[in-house]
């Protein structure tokens, strides 16, 4: 039958995850710390075998077996020792192992020189390893017991950092499914389950919103251990998060049947993808495409509505740059291999499409085939460079955000016009109410009048009658 100790140790490997041989590691760890501090000293190589059924503890103490020094070459050799640091120091650096190969060096805590091995045990020589037993004598004490437990705790931390390591390294260069945790300024932090990663905001898809809560696919980029535990980067922008979600809907792909030549990516808006496969009954595009477009549309919804072009790829080059350049229609293509560019000529009605909104299309495409594309309008001397159009691009962005700085300046500006604005406003539309309330009201005033002076009249009438009656 197991006892409490036993089962609290298979527990706690649940709950963190651990393994027991991990676990038992870090408690005879702070066994042999315990120990030291009771009954030992620090010149002892403590080693603990506990067994959690009984809770039975056996100690040794292990050294190894070294060549006999006398103690005055060992004094020397301190000595000059902290010559050499203090030198080093002066210098503003570090001693170096090689600059203290020369000098005889003796470890107390983990090496036994022969002369003295032999008297614990005669056929020693140099490099066996010796493992002195030691005696308990009782429990330990609140010290002792303190420190065992800080060792626990610290060794078992550790061992959980380095399995989340382990377990997220591995995972590099692939997709993984998080939930956003938070969005700060800068970054947006993701909940991996055992661990948080980060999103830096040059990792982040333009586009794309992230909302607490919301579940989506990451790009693992690097996976480092800090201080504080495992860092892991992730990327919604990243070229290689298109290939990873392409092995992952397309079969063809993950069994390298297809292969994915080339990437160029805007993240949020397109990319363009190249593929190529050497057998013969397989249409590449077809199977990326999947039936009736299952497959694509998959792909796309990953990348929140992301455009995708998929390209054959071919040798030749002038085909290459064709291809990159669908849906236009190319007429001819002159290429200077010398200096990389090629020269495109398109017709009139084609021209748009080829160069694509704000120079996008003409720009994948130059990524994606490594060629300086020109598109020239067939008999027109009106010609569009992929280099220029990401040059106009990015000029394009900062006059946008220079036109929203202006806006907001202006914004914070205008309160005072607008306040004018709206008095002048209401005050029209005061004198207006009031004039259509005066036309309103002039009739009902006419009325008024011609009532009033009935019934002075009729009043006139009685006084003169009752004045006849008073003659009569």
């Amino acid at each position: 039958m197991s006892s409490e100790i036993s089962k609290a140790i298979k527990i706690l490997c649940e709950e963190k995850n651990l393994s027991l041989e991990a676990v038992m590691e870090t408690i005879e760890a702070a066994l042999a710390a315990a120990y030291r501090k009771d009954y030992g000293n620090k010149q002892q190589n403590i080693k603990v075998k506990f067994d959690p059924e009984t809770a039975d503890m056996q100690v040794w103490d292990v050294k190894t077996v070294v060549e006999d020094i006398d103690e005055e070459t060992l004094e020397k050799a301190r000595e000059e020792l902290s010559t050499r640091r203090e030198a080093a120091f002066k210098e503003n650096r570090e001693l170096s192992e090689e600059e203290m190969e020369d000098l005889p060096r003796f470890n107390p805590k983990t090496e036994l020189m022969l002369a003295e091995a032999k008297e614990m045990k005669k056929n020693s020589k140099l490099g066996d390893v010796l493992e002195m037993e030691q005696d308990v004598p009782g429990d330990f004490g609140r010290m002792a017991a303190q420190t065992a437990k800080q060792v626990i705790i610290q060794k078992i931390r550790e061992a959980e950092r380095n399995m989340v390591f382990g377990d997220f390294k591995d995972q590099e260069g692939k997709l993984v499914m998080g939930v956003i945790q938070r969005v700060e300024t800068r970054k947006v932090l993701v909940d991996l389950g055992k661990v948080t990663g980060v999103v830096p905001a040059e990792e982040q898809s333009r586009t794309e919103h992230y909302r607490p809560g919301s579940r989506m696919k990451f790009y693992v980029v690097s996976v480092e251990m800090t201080n504080r535990g495992p860092e892991i980067i992730l990327s919604r922008s990243n070229e290689a998060m298109v290939r990873e979600i392409f092995k992952e809907n397309v079969p063809e792909i993950a069994d390298e049947v297809i292969e994915i030549k080339n990437i160029a990516r805007e993240s949020g808006f397109r990319s363009k993808v190249a593929v190529y496969t050497e057998d013969g009954s397989i249409d590449p595009i077809g199977s990326c495409i999947g039936q009736r477009g299952s497959r694509i549309n998959t792909i796309i919804e990953e990348l929140s509505g992301e455009k995708v072009d998929i390209i054959e790829y071919v040798e030749n080059s002038e085909d290459y740059i064709k291809n990159a350049l669908s849906p236009a229609k190319i007429l001819r293509v002159e290429l200077d291999d010398l200096n990389k560019v090629a020269k495109v000529t398109v017709a009139e009605d084609q021209f748009s499409l080829a160069i694509g909104r704000g120079g996008q299309n003409v720009r994948l495409a130059s990524e994606l085939t490594g060629w300086k594309i020109d598109v020239v309008q067939d008999g027109s001397d009106v010609k569009v460079s992929g280099e220029d159009e990401e040059e106009k691009s990015s000029t394009d962005d900062l006059l946008a955000e220079e036109k929203n700085t202006t806006e907001d300046s202006v914004d914070k500006d205008s309160p005072a016009v607008e306040e004018v604005d709206v008095e002048e406003k209401k005050t029209k539309k005061k004198t207006k109410k009031d004039k259509v309330k005066k036309e309103d009201e002039e009739p009902v005033v006419e009325e008024k009048k011609a009532e009033k002076k009935s019934k002075k009249d009729k009043t006139v009438d009685e006084s003169v009658k009752e004045d006849d009656k008073v003659v009569e």
